[in-house]
């Protein structure tokens, strides 16, 4: 049985992109000759939603998108999509929703799986939105006996149900799980995990791209039913790509799916992936970040200028009476030789005039702090001038500490 394996990058709200994205991974299938299509979790209205599901026009545009795409894929293999579903009970002041595996067949949508167990911890609160779904029975495809789930449905290791098991015993030969599962350091080997535990041929198809502070890294794969790989999609990008999920000859490299410790490089594409999504679905058309010649700095340019491209960045340096000239010499040298806009503005005028008003009020911690406020002020001043957005350059550990000033260098995303 060939399935096509496609991780494709939607955009919340975007129903209209969605769907045409999922009808060319559907085209893309049917030219390969696959006997089904498989898309990421929530894929019609982009995942997560959030309380956007709150909106009955919105859950409403939902289903007419799904109805679309059902109707405009008609002609191809059927395709299994992740999207919302009417439960059909009442809850109050709650959607009452299913998030929902959906089976496009012959132009019509019909529920295929509704996810059981519901994620409330972490970023994930499920359960604020959507309610659990019932069992569900195997779906036959080309010949073939096929148990759909649901993300979590396939990490139920700790819950009190066992989707998997209960799909196994009622005769699925297979299993197919659509996913948003958002990256992490580790998280391929805990999915590979998972997807082994129910000892049965498995394809897990992972949204890619990102969403608001989510990471979706695709790496969609196939395994057999000894858990041997039979394919691999690529991290952090969209793909498609058929797999004969029954032929046990057609494994692939078996390094291709144990990835081993988190590599910077790994961690580097997921950034990237991060910035230059958040300002395509925003439509952001640029990006400024304050550039000092430190460490922190410099790794946000990096990134800046590889996921925008290196004319839609500017760093701006701004030296004070303490700063040590060889820092904007550094700040220079690697705007250079990033390609990247570069400005510098003296902060001593701003300083000098916030003394003169503050007076005595500069004591202190006011006086600490005024400096990073007033370099956040000529920052969102070339935001504002120019558009886009200003990238944060603060780290974690500051953050984590409270190590930062408020309304200084605490600004900007």
């Amino acid at each position: 049985m060939k399935i096509a394996l496609a991780q494709i990058n939607p955009t919340i709200g975007d129903l209209e992109g969605n769907v045409d994205r999922c009808l060319a991974a559907i085209e893309e299938g049917r030219r390969a000759g696959a006997d089904l299509v498989v898309l990421p979790e929530m894929v019609i209205p982009g995942y997560p939603p959030r309380d956007i599901l709150c909106d009955p026009g919105f859950v409403e545009a939902v289903g007419e998108a799904t109805a679309d795409l059902a109707a405009r894929a008609r002609e191809g293999p059927p395709a299994v999509v992740g999207t919302v579903w009417p439960s059909g009970r009442h809850r109050f002041r709650h959607p009452a929703l299913y998030n929902a595996a959906v089976l496009l067949r012959g132009g019509e949508a019909h529920l295929a799986a509704a996810k059981r167990l519901l994620p409330t911890y972490d970023v994930f609160y499920e359960a604020r939105w959507f309610l659990p779904g019932p069992p569900s029975a195997p779906v036959e495809i080309a010949g073939r006996r096929l148990g759909f789930l649901v993300c979590e449905d396939l990490w139920d290791e700790e819950y009190p149900l066992h989707p998997p098991a209960e799909l196994r015993a009622a005769g699925a030969e297979a299993l197919v799980c659509l996913a948003a599962s958002p990256y992490r350091r580790g998280v391929l080997d805990r999915r590979l995990y998972h997807a082994r535990r129910p000892r049965c041929p498995l394809v897990y198809v992972n949204a890619c791209g990102a969403n608001d502070e989510l990471i979706f890294d695709g790496r969609s794969f196939a395994l057999d039913g000894e858990g041997r790989p039979l394919a691999r999609l690529p991290g952090f990008e969209e793909a498609v790509q058929v797999v004969d999920l029954l032929d046990k000859f057609s494994t692939c490299p078996t390094d291709r799916l144990e990835t081993g410790p988190t590599t910077e490089a790994e961690l580097f594409q997921a950034l990237c992936l991060g910035v230059a999504d958040f300002c395509r679905k925003n439509n952001l058309p640029r990006a400024c970040l304050g550039l000092s010649g430190g460490v922190d700095s410099a790794t946000v340019a990096v990134i800046a200028a590889e996921a925008l491209g290196p004319e839609r960045v500017t760093a701006i340096s701004i030296p004070s009476r303490y700063t040590d000239p060889r820092s904007v010499t550094s700040a220079r040298a690697l705007a250079e030789s990033l390609g990247i806009g570069f400005e510098v503005v003296d902060l001593e005028p701003l300083h000098a005039a916030a003394e003169a008003v503050l007076g005595d009020l500069l004591v202190g911690t006011a006086a600490e702090n005024v400096q990073a406020r007033l370099r956040a002020m000529i920052l969102m001043a070339f935001v504002n001038r120019y558009g886009g957005l200003l990238l944060n350059t603060s780290n974690k550990t500051e953050l984590s500490l409270g190590y930062a000033t408020l309304y200084g260098d605490m600004a900007g995303g």
